[in-house]
């Protein structure tokens, strides 16, 4: 059998237009039309594939799309305006804010909201400087490394919160994955019992990133000279 390698003439476009650095929709969509042409795609039939992949992955193509939104919004000042909101809250704290988020993404991860929020939407913009703020009215300016390990607590809630919510909702694809592989070995179970063993498992890493939460604040205040008898204990900082 005769393998046709001229469609593979995309590949090297891409190549060729990273190396240069040109705009990456530009390589992307001219390396698309170099191998439909190399296949003996009409321009017709490549539009055609073209618009049946976009409804096809359409969330997908929702989420690209938000990001120039976010990106229009923070050379706006969105993660000033956030951080400054922060300030005026006497009562909240670093864990305070993070636990809270953390219940929220849980429970809407629960009800199968997973795109609701996430690290591009939420995290960078939002939950980041909020946290930075949060930490700086009780520690005081931080550093650039203090920075970097509040927002990595940031990021590392949000993927526990999801990680651990959408297990429990009954239409996810990995719950589905769970049935079909109980199904092949002759083991029947319902998504609605394996959605229900999922919220222990919730209920747990809820209860211990929480403590790592509470436990990060407090080395943030030991490491920047706050006394630990100045900050809350868990069931203070729970939201």
């Amino acid at each position: 059998m005769i393998v046709d390698y001229w469609p593979l003439l995309g590949v090297a476009a891409v190549v060729i237009g990273f190396a240069l650095h040109a705009n990456p929709v530009l390589v992307v969509v001219s390396a698309g039309f170099a191998s439909g042409f190399a296949a003996g795609k009409s321009v017709a039939d490549m539009l055609a594939l073209l618009g049946a992949s976009f409804l096809s992955n359409r969330a997908l193509m929702l989420f690209v799309l938000t990001l120039p939104v976010i990106g229009v919004l923070e050379r706006a000042g969105l993660r000033e305006h956030a951080q400054r909101w922060i300030e005026s809250l006497r009562g909240l704290t670093l864990a305070r804010l993070l636990l809270g988020y953390l219940a929220l993404r849980q429970l809407l991860s629960m009800l199968g909201l997973t795109n609701v929020a996430g690290h591009a939407q939420t995290v960078r913009p939002l939950l980041a400087p909020m946290a930075e703020a949060a930490a700086a009215k009780t520690h005081g300016k931080l550093d650039e490394d203090t920075r970097h390990r509040v927002g990595a607590m940031a990021a590392a809630t949000d993927n526990v919160g999801l990680f651990f919510g959408e297990d429990v909702f009954l239409a996810l694809g990995a719950v589905l994955l769970i049935q079909g592989f109980y199904a092949s070995n002759g083991i029947v179970l319902e998504p609605l019992h394996i959605a229900l063993w999922a919220l222990p498992t919730a209920v747990a890493a809820f209860v211990i990133h929480g403590v790592r939460i509470v436990w990060f604040q407090r080395q943030l205040a030991r490491t920047r000279g706050v006394t630990p008898a100045s900050q809350e204990d868990f069931s203070d900082a729970a939201p």
